[in-house]
């Protein structure tokens, strides 16, 4: 069996590497670079403290098993993909959010998340000390995205599969209903199933395809602090967080989330916006971002910025991930929509992918991120002004 990967990101990785360690023949095509957009432009998030109950909780608790496994197997390559459970403390500022946090955490322990209120000044001592409410999440970790990619794939070429960098999906390659390959910048590419995931430009490669997918570009940006004595022990974010994620509004949101790196420097998120592939960098947004950092972290208004960088979320209406075969065109695949979860949801979409595509039991529902779920379906025609 051939299969052709469209995305070098993270997910198109952890589907190569699970593909290729099952004896299949991968090739990965990126019109880019391997981590050149999305998983790089994230903070390597592994998280299920901003999940409720339902499918997409299940495929983050898997995942982390996931994460935590393959660490001996990306070691031999990659010493460090800076890989830490250094927990998660979602923080409250109002009654109201201290009472919704409460009744949302209460809900997610139903589903097999560890979430303990505790007082958020002994996790964190330069927190607001007026915060109303603190939940630690101790299953909550972190990954360096671009290195954890590279991992990825350099596991999926030792057991046989080729990385093709700088070539463009072009159009189908057909044998009478069915997909069998791409054209592509760089020639055709000829394969058993093509699995389309790259991430916000999902699209716009599956419309290249035949069909239409409704993954749009949702807009982030991040301002990173100049290096400092570690201050920050977790990863800090406000009750707002969790909405922001569900919203279906196009227009600018933020909530603060907040953490130390390895290096010293301090990340501040985040923002979401869907303005297509627009990557300019505003000031409304990193003061807006600013702004709702110091609520958690007054102390950070005295901490020099030194640069800000954006990047690009797959948003779908239905805030699911799609997972699985396209009954519209065989052999085509689709593992793409994870908005801002992509990191966490990797291994487990991988996994989850190669079960259904080999023909193995799933060890995660599927049935939930189907292209044809009843969420999605309003959505599969294309919208008047395409």
């Amino acid at each position: 069996m051939k299969v052709v990967v469209v995305g070098a990101g993270i997910v198109g990785a952890a589907i190569a590497r699970e593909l290729a360690m099952a004896g299949v023949s991968v090739v990965v095509l990126d019109r880019s670079a391997s981590a050149g957009g999305t998983s790089a432009a994230g903070e390597g998030n592994l998280l299920v403290s901003d999940k409720g109950p339902g499918a997409e909780l299940s495929l983050a608790l898997r995942s982390l098993t996931l994460w935590r496994s393959l660490l001996p197997e990306v070691a031999d390559t990659f010493p460090s993909i800076e890989y830490e459970t250094k927990g998660g403390l979602v923080v409250a500022t109002t009654d109201a959010g201290a009472a919704a946090l409460r009744a949302f955490a209460d809900l997610q322990r139903t589903a097999g998340v560890s979430a303990a209120e505790v007082d958020g000044l002994d996790y964190e001592p330069d927190l607001n000390s007026a915060h109303t409410a603190a939940i630690f999440y101790p299953q909550d970790a972190q990954v360096q995205p671009a290195i954890a990619t590279e991992a990825l794939l350099a596991v999926a070429r030792r057991h046989g599969a080729s990385v093709r960098q700088g070539v463009e999906v072009l159009g189908p390659l057909r044998g009478g209903d069915r997909l069998t390959g791409v054209a592509t910048s760089g020639g055709d590419v000829s394969g058993d199933h093509v699995v389309v995931a790259a991430g916000p430009w999902s699209g716009e490669v599956a419309r290249r395809l035949g069909v239409e997918l409704p993954v749009r570009p949702r807009r982030g940006t991040i301002l990173v602090t100049t290096r400092m004595r570690q201050r920050i022990r977790h990863k800090v974010y406000d009750a707002d967080y969790v909405g922001a994620v569900g919203s279906d509004d196009a227009a600018l949101q933020t909530s603060s989330v907040v953490e130390s790196t390895a290096a010293g420097t301090v990340l501040i998120g985040s923002s979401r916006e869907r303005r297509g592939f627009d990557e300019r960098i505003e000031a409304r947004v990193l003061s807006a971002v600013a702004a709702k950092a110091l609520v958690l972290f007054p102390f950070l208004a005295g901490v020099a910025v030194m640069r800000a960088y954006g990047g690009f979320r797959p948003f779908v209406p239905d805030h699911l991930p799609v997972i699985g075969p396209d009954p519209r065109l065989p052999g085509l695949w689709h593992a793409t929509g994870h908005e801002g979860a992509g990191i966490v949801l990797s291994t487990a979409t991988g996994e989850l992918l190669g079960d259904l595509l080999l023909g193995r039991a799933p060890r995660v529902p599927a049935e939930a991120f189907a292209v044809d779920r009843p969420t999605l379906r309003p959505h599969l025609e294309p919208s008047p002004d395409q």
